[in-house]
Order: C-alpha cells, then structure tokens, then sequence
C-alpha cells in the first residue's frame, strides 16, 4: 500500500479570458479565501488541492423512506427499515488536482496554449456580467481541443454569480443560453460559481474530479504515461509537478 496521501494526480486548466475570476477560483478552492485584488496572470500559475474520488464519498445515502419502500411485506405494511451496511472495508480513493491557473490576456495566449499539453481536465471560465467573455468561450474551447488529449474534461464555469443577485442585477448572460451551449459543445455541464461567496467553487472541480475518476476506472488513461494528464502513485515523486507552497489544501473528507 502505497504511504502517498493521494491515489491519482490529475493535471486541470482554468481558461478563459482575462478579468473572469479563474485565480479567485483557484484561490478559493485551494486556500478558501477570496482576494478582491489579485494581481494579472502572466503565463500560468499553480495551486493544488486533494479530494475524495468515487465511492463511499459519492454513494448517495439510503433513506428510511426508501429503505422502508423496499422492505415493503404482505398485508400493505411499510415493514421495517433495511439495516445499514457495513462498508468498512471500502477504501476512500483520493484524487490530487494539479491546477494550472492560465493567462486569459491576447497577449500570452501562444504561452497559454502550451499548458493545455497533458491535461485531463479543465474549467472553461467566463463572467456573467460580461457578455464578450461567454463569446469568446468558444474560441478557447476550440485552442484546448486541438492541443489537449481527446477524453479532456471540460466543464463550462459562470463565474461572479454573487453580481447577479443583487438588486442592480448585472447578469448578462442568462442560465439556458449557456446551459445550451454546453450540451451543444459537449461540454459536461454548466456551473454557476462565486469566488466572492465561495457558491458552487467546490462544485465545479469536483464535477471533473469525478468525471476523470470515472474514465480511470473505464481504463480511459495511461497512468504512467505523462501525456495523459493522470497519474498513479507509481509515477512517484519524480512526475510530480512542483506546485506552490502557498496554494495548497488538503481535505479528507467530501465537498459540495
């Protein structure tokens, strides 16, 4: 048994145009602060965060009702509620999300671009109140499929949802047009997020976590293959990404 506090690593981008919040995001899962000034990113920063992967953190409970519902006898009794399980000896599988925070500027797009080599999953990043970032959703998703691995998770990310409850509502781009284009694109799904309040942060990473833990156990990946974007504690430290002190979080229990 491998003394690793992480069963699998799995590299993701955040991408999308400059100003959308993708290193508040980042801040926020990894540190779970939100920083009102955050300096512009130049080429790419790092932040890392370890989560729970697949059962039993993703079993949904079973319900007395439900329970009762099934053990349901002659006579139109309920009967009793089905005893709980042992699943002691199920082992939680954790996943190491190596996040790699992109530059949204023109600018340093050809820069950018390079990071899409090896990733598995990504945060496709725009502003709800800012309607030319969701345009340019497209042009960004269209760079990271021709540069990163065909199974690449994506998960599209409306992001300052903390402006479009407030009374001077700034949305600017609604819920079903983004919804839309996401089943349109195949894309995972759509996410609304505040870095602000921290609203659904946690979600919209553990939705790609999940997806890549999926496609491990579909046997979708190489693990010890770097170009893949995964890999497994064999790699050891050696294929580790060097990844900054102060961007760092572990958690040992569920999220969302």
């Amino acid at each position: 048994m491998s003394s690793s506090p992480w069963d699998y690593i799995a590299k993701l981008v955040c991408i999308g145009d400059s100003g959308c919040g993708k290193s508040s995001l980042t801040i926020r899962l990894c540190e779970g602060r939100f920083s009102p000034h955050h300096d512009v990113t130049i080429g790419v920063e790092f932040g890392s965060r370890i989560v729970p992967v697949g059962p039993p953190h993703t079993r949904p409970p079973v319900t007395s009702a439900s329970a009762a519902g099934e053990g349901g006898g002659g006579g139109g009794g309920k009967g009793l509620p089905e005893p709980p399980r042992d699943t002691s000896g199920e082992v939680q599988k954790h996943m190491k999300l190596s996040l790699w925070d992109t530059a949204g500027q023109e600018t340093y797009k050809s820069v950018t671009r390079s990071y899409f080599r090896g990733a598995s999953g990504a945060l496709l990043v725009f502003d709800l109140s800012r309607k030319q970032t969701f345009q340019h959703v497209t042009d960004w998703l269209n760079d990271l499929r021709q540069i990163a691995e065909p199974d690449i998770v994506v998960v599209l990310v409306g992001n300052k949802a903390d402006l479009t409850q407030q009374e001077t509502n700034k949305r600017e781009v609604t819920r079903e047009e983004a919804e839309e284009w996401a089943k349109r694109n195949g894309v995972l799904e759509y996410v609304e997020t505040s870095a602000k309040s921290g609203e659904n942060v946690e979600k919209a990473f553990m939705r790609v976590a999940e997806r890549i833990h999926q496609n491990i156990q579909a046997g979708r990946y190489d693990l010890n293959d770097r170009r893949s974007g995964v890999k497994g504690p064999s790699a050891g430290a050696k294929g580790q990404v060097k990844l900054g002190n102060n961007a760092s979080k572990s958690v040992g229990g569920g999220c969302c």
